[in-house]
């Protein structure tokens, strides 16, 4: 058991890098899972094991969240006594911006997720959820970093702070982060490369996206976790407090990693462009595409 503690280190660590860099933290969750899977419960049988890494992948991603919802309290809480009428208006301002671009992610990933699954019997994950198109998806995407951070290179950005994004352009984000969907494209990636195609700075793009991740991921987590206890109850399983203690564990380490990666990628966009993390997309999609073409 002391093994799968450990490894739930490793997958928290990975989560909480991964997540807010622009890179896919599916993805790199996803291929972690190829060379070192957990093992809980394994006297529960396969089915459980799924279940289990279906929800343990989105619900370690609540550590991330409260990470977010930590360093930027102060900008986030419209309640707060120190700020004045104005102040207080323009926080839920920015709170109605988030759930605008939330909204197309969330049409998606409820409805469409359905209509495939009624369609034919797998959900989204069961068709999308392999090596095959995490690799492409990052490669894809490491790409349209590097073209569009050079074509963009010289053009001034007309919108330096978050709070001066518009509904409008919330929503096209919100557009953008849909195609999140697809693991290896990564939320925040696809998040920050629509906010800099239509003339967000990077660091109000990379401030958006966090804030736009909070529903997302809570919602995404919320959802897995019902299924989860749905399948417990219909299958009459007895969970193991060691699989929760795992889960918890996993969050705690994505948390405390992504206070330190935020804070990385914030200093870093105001004098760095996207475009390393596009050539890092690059190389690890060849690498893993090499690696299971000839294992």
């Amino acid at each position: 058991m002391i093994i799968e503690f450990l490894k739930a280190i490793l997958f928290g660590i990975v989560e909480g890098i991964t997540e807010w860099l622009p890179v896919s933290s599916t993805g790199h969750l996803i291929l972690l899972d190829e060379f070192l899977s957990l093992n809980v419960a394994s006297h529960l049988g396969a089915e459980f094991a799924k279940e289990y890494w279906d929800m343990f992948e989105v619900v370690i991603q609540l550590g991330a969240i409260l990470a977010v919802v930590v360093m930027f309290f102060g900008k986030l809480n419209p309640f707060s006594p120190k700020k004045s009428s104005s102040e207080k208006k323009g926080t839920w301002t920015l709170w109605a911006k988030v759930c605008v671009g939330s909204i197309p992610a969330a049409i998606i990933g409820i409805v469409l997720d359905k209509i495939i699954e009624k369609a034919s019997g797998k959900d989204i994950d069961g068709w999308l959820y392999n090596w095959q198109v995490v690799s492409i998806a990052l490669i894809v995407y490491g790409v349209l970093f590097i073209i569009i951070e050079r074509a963009y290179k010289h053009k001034k950005s007309s919108v330096v702070s978050v709070d001066d994004i518009s509904f409008s352009q919330a929503a096209l984000i919100g557009c953008f982060q849909a195609l999140a969907i697809i693991p290896g494209t990564s939320r925040s990636g696809s998040t920050i490369l629509g906010s800099r195609l239509i003339g967000i700075s990077r660091p109000a793009a990379a401030e958006f996206s966090f804030f736009m991740g909070i529903p997302a991921m809570a919602g995404a987590s919320l959802l897995k976790t019902y299924g989860f206890l749905d399948y417990v109850s219909e299958a009459n399983v007895s969970v193991p407090f060691s699989a929760y203690a795992i889960l918890l564990c996993a969050a705690l380490v994505a948390f405390i990693v992504s206070m330190i990666a935020i804070k990385f990628l914030m200093e870093f966009v105001k004098k760095h462009s996207f475009a390393p993390f596009g050539v890092y997309r690059i190389i690890l999609g060849a690498l893993v595409i090499g690696w299971f073409l000839i294992r």
